[in-house]
């Protein structure tokens, strides 16, 4: 492949890391991972409420790793609160799992940036033989493109089996239980989603510039191996 052609294909690929490595940083500070809405049933199992009886007691809320807010009712009005999950929720929450996310998530910001610096570096640059070369950056994208599925299967099991929801709607509520009915993920989950996409994407631009994958050896190769224990 022509030189000008691989260094457009790095430089497309540079600039799609660089985005989705933004698109990370504000994702992790947003409070738009979940959206669900959460039924007050100590209140609904009172009053025998049923149908579009349930409206009077059924809130929303929305959070993403540090803070979120939402509305809660129990059929005497809407009551908004908000809440931060460092202090305030550090004794209702699986705090090992969200802290492996936050983590990963770190970490998955960190190697797309210098994915990205390398994709520049071997567009403009010569490293070919080197871990700056095509071999770092197939390396990059792999270590990249697992830290981002971590971050969405570690998230999707606190929600789902730790049940994150609901512990959040009954903190300090002694009074009232709430149980979630609907969740839903957000924006910020699918940056995440479209950042580990992106880099298998760009694994994939790595091999459309001509280099092949790792630990592949070309068919020239393995004639020439051939040729050699042959003469021997």
């Amino acid at each position: 492949m022509p030189n000008q052609q691989k260094k457009i294909i790095f430089c497309v690929a540079g600039v799609l890391s660089f985005v989705c490595a933004l698109g990370v940083v504000t994702a992790l500070g947003t409070p738009l991972w979940v959206k669900a809405t959460i039924l007050c049933k100590t209140g609904a199992l009172l009053v025998n409420a049923s149908g579009k009886e349930l409206d009077k007691f059924t809130g929303e809320m929305q959070y993403g790793l540090f803070h979120g807010e939402g509305v809660r009712q129990c059929g005497l009005g809407d009551r908004p609160f908000q809440f931060s999950i460092f202090p305030d929720l550090l004794k209702a929450i699986p705090v090992s799992v969200h802290v492996n996310i936050i983590l990963f998530s770190i970490i998955l910001i960190v190697l797309t940036m210098v994915g990205a610096a390398f994709f520049m570096y071997n567009a403009f640059g010569k490293p070919f033989e080197s871990l700056h070369g095509p071999l770092g950056l197939y390396l990059l994208s792999f270590i990249s493109g697992s830290c981002g599925c971590l971050v969405m299967i570690l998230f999707a099991s606190e929600v789902k089996i730790h049940h994150l929801s609901e512990k959040i709607a009954n903190f300090k509520e002694g009074t009232y239980t709430y149980k979630t009915q609907s969740e839903k993920y957000t924006t910020s989950f699918w940056v995440v989603f479209i950042c580990f996409f992106v880099h298998f994407l760009n694994g994939l631009l790595i091999r459309l510039a001509g280099f092949q994958f790792p630990f592949t050896k070309s068919k020239e190769t393995e004639t020439s191996n051939v040729a050699a224990d042959l003469m021997y």
